[in-house]
């Protein structure tokens, strides 16, 4: 288990549980899939992170390899 208030911060910045669609670890990243991107708070989530990358509704936040553990909290606050 990660932080669980990281993960819940990281899922405030993608909008809140009732935006995220999918999240998923990678190594280092976490894949996410959101409804609505508008409501995605890139600098906050760049506070938390390494960097974040949005295209359309994919966000892509480089937690470092951590990704996985985060992404399984994120999952429990979904």
């Amino acid at each position: 288990m990660a932080d669980d208030t990281r993960a819940a911060e990281i899922l405030a910045g993608l909008g809140g549980a009732g935006n995220v669609v999918e999240v998923e670890g990678c190594i280092t990243r976490l894949r996410t899939e959101v409804t609505d991107p508008s409501k995605v708070d890139q600098a906050a989530l760049r506070k938390l992170s390494h960097g974040v990358v949005v295209s359309g509704t994919a966000v892509q936040v480089v937690v470092g390899p951590e990704a996985d553990m985060i992404a399984d909290d994120i999952e429990d606050l979904l």
